[in-house]
């Protein structure tokens, strides 16, 4: 994946109503690993990797990259949010190029608006980071609660097609389109 180019990295934490954008720590590496390896979590993204193999790849301090956001609830990490120019390799032919939101929340956080919160405020640092870029997001059809967000996020459908052995849906979010100018 490539980097999002001109934009400044890391920016200022994100404050939202309840939420914290931030860089990753060391503290949040634990977390990371259970995100990478929880069966529930990467049930629509091919399936939890073995622990070994996340243990290794995940260094003892992270590095943060553009576009990365860990999601902070009362000092803990709950998530990432991620926003990534995909390239050439991308299996998703669609998105190539463009930069596609992706996210990761802990089970025990889902239903309380949390990753609508994180994601909202992501794409609106986006938006006023690359202006005249549109994002994209893609999700396998089957997975409901990420169909539902993407819609809740302003993310219209421009086709579905087959990758990873599943449908998949592909939608974008225009330019300059802000979370508060979305229907709620």
């Amino acid at each position: 994946m490539a980097d999002l180019g001109p934009v400044a990295w890391p920016p200022a934490p994100i404050r939202t109503e309840r939420l914290l954008l931030r860089e990753p720590t060391a503290q949040d590496r634990a977390v990371a690993i259970e995100l990478n390896t929880s069966p529930e979590v990467s049930a629509y993204i091919g399936g939890a990797q073995p622990r070994d193999e996340v243990e290794r790849a995940i260094p003892a301090v992270p590095r943060g990259r553009p576009g990365q956001f860990v999601v902070d609830l009362d000092g803990a990490m709950i998530g990432l949010v991620q926003l990534d120019r995909r390239d050439a390799q991308y299996d998703v032919r669609p998105a190539v190029g463009k930069v596609e939101l992706g996210y990761l929340f802990l089970p025990e956080v889902w239903g309380h608006g949390f990753a609508a919160e994180a994601c909202a405020a992501a794409l609106d640092w986006f938006a006023g980071a690359l202006p005249d870029e549109p994002a994209v997001l893609v999700t396998q059809t089957a997975n409901e609660r990420s169909m539902r967000l993407a819609a809740r996020l302003g993310f219209t459908e421009v086709e579905r097609l087959e990758a990873y052995g599943a449908e998949q849906w592909f939608g974008m979010r225009l330019p300059r389109q802000r979370s508060d100018e979305i229907p709620g």
